[in-house]
C-alpha cells in the first residue's frame, strides 16, 4: 500500500516590524484574536492561548451564527525565530503548522508551512488563501500598510 504525501501550503511575507514583535503577535491572545482564523463575516468569540511547549490555544470564529473551532497543541516555541504547532479546525485531521521569522533589514521576514493530511489536498489552495489573509491581518494589526506577499 502506498502512502501518499502531506500537501505542503507555503506563504512567506516580509514586515516591518522586529521579529520579536512579529513573533509575540502570534502567542498574545488580544493580538492574535485580530488576525488568526478571522474572516470578513465572522466574529472571534473566544481567543485562549497557552503559549509554552505542549500547551494549547483555542480560537472560536462565530461565522453566520454558527462558531468554528480553530485549535491546536504547540510542538516548538523558539522565540523569535519558530514556532510550530498542531492545528485542527472543528476537530478535522490534524495538521502542522510552522512559522520562522528571519530579521530582514530593519524589519523581518515571515515564511509559513502547513501540512496538511492527504485527503485534504484539494483544500491546499483555499489554504493557502486563507494564510495569505491572515498575515495580512497581521501586518494590519501591527501597524502596517499594504505590502506584496512573496
Amino acid at each position: 500500500m502506498t502512502t501518499k504525501p502531506n500537501a505542503l501550503v507555503r506563504v512567506a511575507r516580509r514586515y516591518d516590524a522586529p521579529p520579536e514583535r512579529v513573533f509575540d503577535a502570534w502567542l498574545d491572545p488580544g493580538t492574535a484574536r485580530r488576525f488568526l482564523f478571522t474572516i470578513p463575516t465572522g466574529e472571534i468569540v473566544r481567543s485562549e492561548i497557552e503559549p509554552r511547549v505542549g500547551g494549547t490555544f483555542h480560537m472560536v470564529d462565530r461565522r453566520n451564527g454558527v462558531d468554528v473551532d480553530h485549535e491546536g497543541r504547540y510542538l516548538e516555541i523558539d522565540r523569535p525565530r519558530h514556532l510550530e504547532f498542531e492545528y485542527s479546525a472543528d476537530r478535522s485531521d490534524k495538521s502542522r503548522v510552522s512559522v520562522d521569522i528571519s530579521p530582514s533589514g530593519t524589519g523581518s521576514e515571515l515564511t509559513l508551512v502547513h501540512e496538511l493530511h492527504p485527503h485534504w489536498a484539494d483544500f491546499a489552495p483555499r489554504a493557502e488563501e486563507a494564510w495569505r489573509k491572515m498575515l495580512e491581518g497581521l501586518a494590519a494589526t501591527l501597524g502596517e500598510g499594504a505590502k506584496r506577499a512573496t
